[in-house]
């Protein structure tokens, strides 16, 4: 399924069934008492957070969701049948918005968790209701009330562990496929990552690391520029990132400028973000050139470089194993935004 982080949608709340003008009638009984029926309550539109979902594109089809009417009530105090809910299933870590006030109503982060967006109007009173010692044969009903109406922006920011962020080229999706299963697409050109792609990699014998490939960032990412910045959301959640440089001789940048670019994109977007804990990956070190330029990206990056190769699988193992004590740390889990 293609990912669609973003949609726009309108909701809409059933409307409360009407409620009865009726009296008893029965042989023999002239006067019979008022008996009409209470109308049904209009159904919710009920959001759903759920992990057999994982993008927007489904709900984002459809421009208008509007919950079921309640029924209008009986004779002999008969109530309407309550409309049907409608149950929206949403992706986990799907933020939810009011698109004409812009505030953040939920952030639906665990499985299963709810949220109304839009209630259905309670069903009207029947005349029972409103008998008096002086008014017994009331011709009075109350009208159901409408539903709540709203539109939503909905945004989803990806539950991922380890997120790989690098300028395009990077080898980030060649990385994805060689750990995972996962089948991002793999050319010698940029931007062939177009959308963020998910993988599982497994860590030792009973552990397991999910794996984002984000698209690749570019100078001036944090303030809307290239395809990177649409993504840089998604970034927010994984608990570490992957910082990886292209030190091949065939790299498109400096190794010291290409960590320049993404560290300081990172810092404009978000301090917090920054702050995350990242370790810095050499990718395609398969000759002496490699060597030497991931030596030199150590030095200019003062800390240590995983050197690795995706193709010959060098380094992999143990830049997963460093990654995963890192996500298992305590106090490792990513601010909620």
């Amino acid at each position: 399924m293609l990912l669609r982080d973003e949609c726009e949608i309108q909701v809409q709340g059933g409307k409360g069934g009407d409620g009865l003008v009726s009296f008893w009638r029965e042989k023999y009984i002239t006067k019979g008492g008022p008996d009409g029926g209470d109308g049904g309550d209009g159904g919710s539109v009920v959001l759903v957070a759920t992990s057999r979902v994982n993008s927007l594109l489904i709900l984002g089809r459809s421009p208008r969701y509007e919950a079921i009417s309640g029924g209008p009530g009986g004779p002999n105090n008969r109530a309407g049948r309550d409309g049907d809910d409608v149950r929206l299933e949403v992706p986990l870590g799907t933020q939810v918005f009011d698109a004409r006030r812009g505030n953040l109503l939920r952030d639906l982060v665990e499985e299963g968790q709810t949220l109304v967006v839009a209630q259905g109007g309670r069903g009207g009173r029947g005349n029972p209701h409103f008998a008096t010692a002086v008014r017994q044969a009331p011709r009075r009903a109350e009208p159901g009330r409408p539903g709540e109406a709203r539109r939503l922006r909905l945004e989803l920011k990806l539950f991922a562990e380890v997120g790989l962020v690098g300028l395009p080229n990077a080898g980030k999706s060649t990385f994805l496929a060689s750990v995972s299963r996962a089948t991002p697409k793999i050319a010698d050109y940029p931007f062939t990552t177009l959308e963020p792609q998910v993988g599982i990699a497994a860590v030792g014998d009973y552990d397991t690391l999910v794996v984002a490939d984000l698209p690749g960032l570019i100078e001036g990412a944090s303030e809307g520029h290239g395809l990177g910045y649409r993504f840089l959301k998604h970034v927010e959640r994984c608990r570490v990132l992957l910082h990886l440089v292209d030190v091949s001789e065939m790299a498109l940048e400096a190794p010291a400028d290409a960590l320049a670019v993404i560290e300081r994109e990172l810092e404009l977007y978000s301090a917090t973000l920054f702050a995350r804990p990242r370790l810095l990956v050499a990718t395609k070190v398969e000759g002496e050139v490699g060597e030497r330029r991931a030596a030199e990206l150590a030095e200019a990056a003062g800390r240590p470089v995983h050197a690795i190769s995706s193709h010959t699988g060098r380094g992999v193992r143990e830049l997963l194993d460093a990654a995963q004590k890192l996500v298992r740390a305590p106090g490792a889990a990513p601010a909620r935004r």
